[in-house]
C-alpha cells in the first residue's frame, strides 16, 4: 500500500542527492506502477480538487484530482514537475512561446497522453495544458522541484493565447464548476 510518509521521503532524499527530476521520477513511477496502492493509501477520488500532500520550499508534492472533461489552461510551474497517473487519464498539450514581437502567445507544439501507471517528468519551463478526456474522475501525484505555492507563474488567455499572471481563484473556481457539473451528472443517472 501507498505509504504517503514514506513516499514524501523518498522524494525529499531523491531531491537531496540530485535537484533535477531524474531521481524524483523514479520515485513516482514505483508508486503508481501500484495503483491499488495508491488508491488505498490516498482513498478512491471522489471529486475534483488540488490537496497538498507536502511543501517545502525546494518540494511540493500534490493529489490532483480532474473531473471529468475538466480542461485547465496552458500554464507553466517555473520550476520541473514529475506526473505520475494512479487512476484514469490526464491528456496534455505542450506548448511553445511565439517570438517575442508575437505579444507573449504561444503556439501548440506537441501532445501526450498519460494513463494509468504512467509517468512523464516536465521541465522547468515547460507549458502545458491539462484536460481529463474521461467519464471519471483522474487521480494524480504531481511532485515539483520547489514552492509551488509561492512561485509566480503565468497562464494563457485558451482564446487568444496571449500571457497574464497566473490567477489561483479562477483556477480553484474552475474546479469548483467542475466538481458542480460532475455531481449534477452524477444525481440525474
Amino acid at each position: 500500500m501507498f505509504d504517503l510518509e514514506r513516499f514524501t521521503e523518498e522524494c525529499r532524499a531523491a531531491v537531496r542527492a540530485d535537484p533535477t527530476h531524474r531521481a524524483t521520477r523514479e520515485v513516482v513511477a514505483r508508486a503508481v506502477s501500484d495503483p491499488a496502492g495508491v488508491l488505498a493509501g490516498l482513498g478512491e477520488p471522489c471529486r475534483a480538487e488540488v490537496q497538498k500532500l507536502y511543501h517545502a520550499p525546494d518540494l511540493t508534492i500534490l493529489n490532483v484530482v480532474w473531473a471529468p472533461g475538466m480542461t485547465v489552461r496552458p500554464h507553466n510551474h517555473l520550476m520541473w514537475a514529475v506526473i505520475g497517473i494512479y487512476t484514469g487519464r490526464e491528456n496534455n498539450i505542450w506548448w511553445r512561446r511565439l517570438p517575442a514581437d508575437a505579444g507573449a502567445r504561444i503556439e501548440a507544439a506537441g501532445a501526450k497522453s498519460l494513463g494509468e501507471r504512467e509517468t512523464e517528468p516536465l521541465g522547468r519551463d515547460i507549458i502545458h495544458t491539462v484536460t481529463n478526456p474521461l467519464d471519471r474522475l483522474t487521480g494524480a501525484i504531481h511532485v515539483y522541484g520547489g514552492d509551488f505555492f509561492a512561485t509566480p507563474r503565468s497562464e494563457w488567455d485558451p482564446e487568444t493565447l496571449v500571457e497574464a499572471p497566473f490567477d489561483v481563484q479562477t483556477t480553484m473556481r474552475l474546479f469548483e464548476e467542475a466538481n458542480a457539473a460532475y455531481e449534477a451528472r452524477m444525481r440525474a443517472s
